[in-house]
């Protein structure tokens, strides 16, 4: 299998300043799942949109414009279907301990109980390194807040390193992006794709947001129309779906947006999954897109627009990421999966 890990083409959500991305990743011994915490600077408005049929999700209640709390202190991206969960409680525990958390003491010690507000989402990787029960728990959340930073690693790592596509014919993982915008706005998107459907075009065997790219930006290339039609014929060979499924996405911004903003950019940054999978938003996967705002630069209703649609732009590209930089895994010694990459299944785009 392919151990090599492309450049990024459209950089990071970490390019939005303040936002840190930490992985705990797990490998071996019947291990094949992790997880990712994004870390905002303390303020960040938090909002979420739910589109998949199946998701698997925690606290998300608690992002509802008309809730008390308007602030997010972590987002935990999670493997393990929804045992996976359990991880948010290890970064809940971190955020504690750095001192964050939404405070809920006494009128006169407010500070002196501290509750981190922590949503969470799970993607089904359950049983593809070869053990059912190696699932991540409190401590691999706790480790994933940890080694959170301004760097990001991309592909089989964190929450995506179980993560497949494409029915189970791709090798999917972490993706990230940002498109910058006119004033020093900026608006990033890391996802991890697990998804039932396809991010290629049948036709050309091209990733489909390639149409999309925004002016500018580095435009995949497409295969060789023979390795094309071999894995048209490995995808028709395909099991039938299962419910083993699940994008997710977190979209962050330096602008100031109130919680309804916020709920209505996570929205429009759904359309960044439409335009890159197919399907997207079944009843098997959970497709679930957070949204962070760091409240750095006020902007306009105008540029407020521009900022949605620039979520839509990086959740796809962070999509296409996802795609390019996952490496294939062979689990089969251990009685997991053996999935090849996309560069592997066309090596005429290396």
């Amino acid at each position: 299998m392919d151990d090599e890990t492309p450049t990024p083409l459209w950089g990071s959500i970490t390019d939005v300043p303040g936002i840190r991305v930490g992985h705990a990743t797990r490998t071996g011994d019947g291990w094949l799942t992790g997880v990712t915490a994004v870390i905002p600077p303390p303020g960040t408005v938090g909002a979420v949109d739910v589109r998949g049929g199946g998701p698997g999700t925690h606290e998300t209640d608690a992002l509802d414009p008309t809730t008390l709390v308007p602030t997010v202190d972590a987002v935990t991206l999670t493997g393990g279907s929804a045992f996976g969960l359990a991880s948010a409680g290890g970064v809940q525990q971190w955020c504690l301990e750095q001192g964050l958390g939404f405070a809920a003491g006494p009128p006169s010690d407010p500070s002196s109980v501290l509750v981190p507000i922590v949503p969470a989402a799970a993607v089904f990787d359950l049983g593809r390194g070869g053990d059912l029960s190696a699932r991540p728990d409190f401590a691999l959340g706790h480790e994933a807040a940890g080694a959170a930073g301004t760097s990001t690693p991309r592909g089989v790592v964190g929450a995506g390193t179980g993560a497949l596509a494409a029915r189970g014919t791709l090798k999917g993982g972490i993706g990230t992006a940002s498109i910058t915008l006119p004033g020093g706005v900026v608006v990033g998107a890391l996802v991890v794709l697990n998804a039932l459907g396809s991010p290629l075009d049948a036709t050309t065997g091209g990733l489909l947001g390639t149409a999309f790219v925004p002016p500018g930006l580095t435009r995949p290339g497409l295969p060789d129309p023979a390795e094309n039609a071999r894995y048209l014929g490995d995808l028709a060979a395909a099991t039938a779906p299962s419910a083993a499924n699940t994008t997710l996405a977190v979209v962050a911004t330096n602008t100031v947006l109130d919680p309804a903003r916020a709920r209505r950019t996570a929205t429009a940054a759904h359309d960044g999954l439409a335009r890159s999978l197919a399907p997207a938003h079944t009843l098997l996967d959970g497709d679930t897109v957070f949204a962070l705002a760091t409240g750095e630069i006020e902007v306009d209703f105008t540029t407020t627009v521009g900022v949605q649609a620039a979520a839509a732009d990086a959740v796809m590209l962070a999509v296409m990421d996802a795609v390019l930089a996952a490496n294939g895994v062979d689990r089969t010694a251990s009685g997991g999966v053996a999935v090849p990459s996309y560069r592997e299944r066309f090596p005429s785009l290396r």
